[in-house]
């Protein structure tokens, strides 16, 4: 009788975590235990949930986290403890990835597995590099073939006569480390010494290098240019596409790598708009959204909402809390009935739209001072005005509003308090220069990143990273807390901020 584990063999792609499947995606969120290898990126690991059992059994060359027999052992005793296994391998799990051999095992231990395929790097690797396995005017045939092999095999289980000869485009994986042997095997069985050869490494990446050359020199131009491994290679016509086909390079921020530092919920849409724009978006979250304990005075307010003339919405965050607990109290938008709304910027006017709201007031510079000027000349003395927003906020608009005649209900629904969960390997990759650009959107997310990495540390920032701020405030904090800012964006949104990086990526 089977036990009620189960193990999935998820293909995570080639790197780029867009092209980690749907399906994929849906196990790895299901799962209670997470066993995954080396080149698996963090943006996939973080789709996992945060209470799954995370074991690393990652290979590379000379050393190994676990023996293959190991992991087979592995798989096994997290189905028998009754556990969703998602057992995360690069590109796809039956491509040179052993997935075979640890479906066999589950199986023969009595329990069920499930395949999903992943985009494999022999496919995808040379598409972002320019380079198609198959063309019409090349060849319509291409092989795939480990490059682990050791030269000194007795018996190779590779025919180099003919693939030499036989197949258009060859794909290594694996192979940096021998390919003097592979280049000579190749030579010797036929293949003209003329024949173009890629190696793209960090394939579809932002860190992507590819070197080009020919059988007979791509060995030398490799140890010229320290070329390490993973890399894959790439024998055949169409490496000479390359020049007319590559594309990922021409992106704006292509190469650059970007820190992220908003609260890990609300980064998806400065992180897209740096991937989509060719960069790498490092999520290292200075904050966590943390609810107010007790609404006890945004629930009073929910009593008397007719009593009020405007709301004041100042942030994304303000507008969810709000509606899930108007929700939770047993009220609808109705109750807003006649109240204006003033959203402080178009994200935040957006929220409040998808909840079928029309949105009276926006101002034309998206910070308190911006809302202080439109309600100058709108909010009447004796009125009522209810402003839902972040524990520690600056003063400046109660005050103002108040000083207008206005009665003030502020009430804090959240706060912005510092991660806890940080990564270890980025924050190394950060405080050793490996990063481009350092961005900050809340004068919240620059404190608490201060706070994470040391006051004492903000100097070294300085020499090896660009900070771009989404606004004056921001940047006046980001000032006085010691950094130089170089980067402001002219319209405090996310879209002004990657507009900002972009324009400072092509001086």
């Amino acid at each position: 009788m089977k036990g009620k584990g189960i193990v999935y063999l998820i293909g995570a792609g080639p790197g780029d975590p867009g092209l980690f499947t749907l399906k994929g995606q849906k196990l790895l969120q299901q799962a209670d235990a997470v066993v995954y290898d080396r080149l698996v990126s963090h943006e996939i690991l973080a789709m996992a949930r945060d209470d799954a059992e995370k074991i690393y059994v990652g290979k590379e060359s000379g050393r190994h986290a676990l023996s293959q027999e190991e992991i087979n052992a592995l798989l096994v005793e997290k189905a028998r403890e009754g556990k969703k296994v998602a057992r995360l391998k690069g590109g796809d799990p039956f491509m040179f990835g052993r997935g075979g051999e640890e479906a066999l095992y589950v199986r023969q231990n009595g329990f069920d597995f499930e395949v999903v395929p992943g985009i494999t790097s022999a496919i995808a690797v040379p598409a972002y590099a320019g380079i198609p396995v198959t063309h019409r005017d090349a060849t319509s045939s291409f092989a795939v073939i480990t490059g682990h092999e050791k030269p000194d095999k007795q018996e190779s289980s590779i025919k180099w006569k003919e693939i030499a000869t036989g197949i258009g485009t060859l794909v290594f994986l694996m192979g940096v480390e021998n390919l003097g042997f592979i280049c000579e095997k190749l030579m010797a069985n036929g293949r003209d010494k003329d024949t173009p050869v890629a190696l793209v490494r960090w394939g579809t990446l932002a860190e992507q290098e590819v070197l080009t050359g020919t059988l007979e020199n791509i060995v030398k131009k490799v140890e010229e240019a320290a070329f390490k491994p993973p890399a894959v290679i790439v024998v055949g016509e169409v490496v000479n596409l390359r020049d007319d086909l590559k594309w990922l390079e021409y992106k704006p921020l292509w190469g650059k790598k970007v820190v992220i530092t908003r609260a890990r919920a609300q980064a998806s849409l400065l992180a897209d708009g740096v991937k989509a724009l060719g960069g790498q978006a490092v999520e290292f979250p200075s904050i966590i959204i943390k609810p107010e304990e007790d609404l006890h005075t945004l629930h009073r307010a929910f009593q008397s909402l007719s009593r009020y003339d405007w709301i004041i919405f100042t942030s994304v965050n303000g507008v969810e809390i709000f509606f899930s607990e108007l929700i939770k109290q047993q009220k609808d938008v109705r109750e807003l009935k006649g109240i204006k709304i003033c959203a402080i910027g178009p994200a935040t006017r957006e929220s409040l739209e998808k909840r079928g709201l029309q949105v009276d007031v926006i101002p034309d510079e998206y910070r308190a001072e911006g809302i202080i000027k439109e309600m100058q000349v709108r909010v009447k003395r004796g009125e009522w005005v209810l402003l839902p927003r972040a524990r520690g906020a600056r003063p400046v608009l109660p005050d103002a509003l108040r000083g207008l005649g206005a009665h003030v209900n502020e009430v804090f629904l959240y706060e912005a308090i510092t991660a806890s969960n940080i990564s270890r390997e980025q924050m190394t990759e950060i405080m050793t220069g490996r990063i481009d650009y350092l961005t900050f959107t809340s004068s919240s997310t620059v404190s608490n990143f201060v706070k994470i990495v040391g006051q004492e540390n903000v100097k070294k920032l300085n020499q090896q990273i660009k900070v771009a701020c989404i606004g004056p405030i921001t940047a006046d904090t980001a000032r006085e807390l010691g950094f130089d800012v170089h980067i402001m964006a002219n319209e405090y949104t996310i879209e002004g901020l990657l507009n900002a990086l972009v324009e400072d990526a092509e001086v």
